[in-house]
């Protein structure tokens, strides 16, 4: 299903297979990342095209809820990382990571191989640079390209890695790309991702909140509270 939230169009639901002949550009959104693209066009427009984009945040489910009355799930890139992960094994695929350090990428190797023993593992630790050049994106589409994985996991952080995936998806011998940023922490371990109380709750940005405060105290008092404010803006602009 497909709902239309302010300039985005949301997708509630993942592909139950790897369709071949067509490349798919999957993404996330949520409170703080819709925050960063409506001060950052580029960011903006990367998300809006989107073929594939999900709601990863509770903040995005409660507010399509409160503008337009309808009742979506949240699905997170952690979700998106596992629904894709069962489809490559059965069916004997391709991966690829790009991003993150060498060392995470090696755990995310040895789980992999033990928990998707069907899977072809392929990654690349990138220069860490606010910006990749000319020669960074040649020598990393070079790599990708010799793979040509079914999947490519992008995980650079936001606004960085979607923007990366929008200038060089073109240029890129892969079926579905998706940027999944802390995902790659989570799966490797070097974070412990919440556990299923909180995120029944809608309350996963908690406990992450406590083991990341500098990283995250931004988007949630913030982003979150300009996000609502936002929300109420425009709603109460519509209804008047």
């Amino acid at each position: 299903m497909e709902i239309k939230f302010k300039d985005y169009i949301i997708h509630t639901k993942l592909p139950s297979s790897i369709e071949g002949g067509r490349k798919y550009i999957i993404n996330t959104i949520n409170p703080h990342s819709y925050c960063i693209a409506e001060e950052d066009q580029e960011f903006k427009k990367a998300l809006a095209s989107s073929d594939i984009l999900i709601p990863d945040g509770v903040g995005i489910v409660l507010a399509t809820r409160f503008m337009y009355g309808t009742k979506i799930h949240k699905i997170s890139g952690y979700d998106l990382h596992m629904h894709f992960l069962n489809i490559l094994n059965k069916e004997k695929g391709k991966v690829f990571y790009l991003g993150s350090t060498s060392n995470t990428l090696t755990k995310i190797q040895n789980r992999l191989q033990k928990e998707y023993p069907n899977i072809e593992f392929h990654s690349y630790s990138p220069p860490f640079k606010e910006v990749l050049d000319k020669e960074d994106n040649l020598e990393i589409r070079k790599l990708i390209n010799e793979v040509k994985p079914n999947i490519l996991f992008v995980g650079m952080t936001a606004p960085k890695q979607e923007k990366w995936v929008h200038q060089n998806k073109d240029f890129l011998d892969v079926e579905v790309i998706c940027s999944i940023g802390a995902v790659f922490d989570f799966y490797s371990g070097n974070i412990k991702r919440p556990g299923k109380f909180w995120i029944d709750l809608g309350l996963e940005w908690f406990p992450r909140l406590i083991q990341e405060p500098r990283r995250l105290w931004k988007r949630t008092f913030v982003s979150s509270p300009k996000f609502l404010m936002h929300l109420l803006v425009s709603k109460f602009s519509a209804s008047s």
